[in-house]
């Protein structure tokens, strides 16, 4: 599915700048902007490189408030995973005024400009990140991978087990994701997903790596998948990316009842 919003993301990496043109859009519900999120995450993950400040252009820029709390959480998830800094600029005459009065004050942002010069010369200023390249431990063994990992070939269905399970940020997504696409790499044939959520924490460091390779595993080797107890915040947020996905979060509270949409799956398949 094409993203609609990638040409509102550029990318300067001699600047180590992200700009997002947020200029004259509206947006009214949380699948757009779930969509305009997927666009950005998308094309920081086609340049390969982790960390970028961000230059937002709020300039008439409006968001209905059913839409705020998607858009915080979306947010909030990138930047922790990617900013090493964020300015914005907003060209319209009142925040031209903001600015002015709040300048003398101790109320004022310093990231909050009247135009895109004034947010690059700010940027400018920040420190990078990159060369240093923040490097996190991975807190868990290859063994511990390997033990929530198991095929049951007669039911076509690749068991995951994401119980009580904490990913703490991408290094713990990748070692993850790594081993279960070595796994499926040895079967070459596709499986039904079945993925127990139970306990299992996603910190938001973690959601946008987690989202991306979650995506390209279900692409290659998934004919379905189907998660169970997943708890509320995580539930939340697949529902929410699911929206502006076009996938089927298929979520359902128990084992059984997760084993019975895999067999609805299958008859599904049956007859076309």
């Amino acid at each position: 599915m094409p993203h609609r919003y990638l040409h509102r993301v550029t990318l300067n990496d001699d600047l180590q700048v992200a700009e997002i043109d947020l200029s004259g859009l509206r947006l009214d519900t949380s699948g757009e902007v779930n969509a305009l999120y997927d666009a950005i995450e998308a094309a920081l993950a086609e340049s390969g490189e982790e960390l970028w400040f961000f230059v937002i252009n709020y300039s008439d820029f409006r968001i209905d408030s059913d839409a705020w709390y998607t858009h915080h959480r979306r947010g909030k998830a990138l930047n922790l995973g990617h900013s090493m800094g964020t300015v914005r600029f907003d060209m319209s005459e009142e925040t031209q005024r903001q600015i002015e009065r709040t300048a003398e004050t101790e109320s004022f942002d310093p990231n909050l400009f009247a135009d895109r010069d004034g947010a690059l010369a700010r940027v400018a200023e920040l420190p990078s990140k990159r060369r240093a390249k923040v490097v996190h431990d991975m807190g868990y063994s290859y063994a511990e991978f390997a033990k929530r990992i198991s095929f049951d070939g007669a039911a076509e269905i690749m068991n995951v087990d994401f119980s009580n399970f904490v990913f703490h940020h991408s290094a713990d997504v990748n070692a993850f994701y790594d081993h279960i696409e070595a796994r499926l790499e040895e079967t070459a044939v596709r499986w039904f997903f079945l993925i127990n959520y139970e306990g299992c924490r996603i910190f938001e460091e973690a959601w946008v790596a987690y989202a991306r390779r979650g995506k390209r595993l279900n692409e290659r080797w998934s004919m379905g998948s189907v998660r169970y107890a997943p708890g509320s915040e995580t539930e939340e947020t697949i529902r929410m990316r699911a929206e502006s996905q076009q996938f089927r979060p298929n979520i359902r509270n128990t084992r059984e009842e997760a084993l019975a949409r895999i067999d609805e799956m299958k008859s599904e398949m049956a007859e076309h």
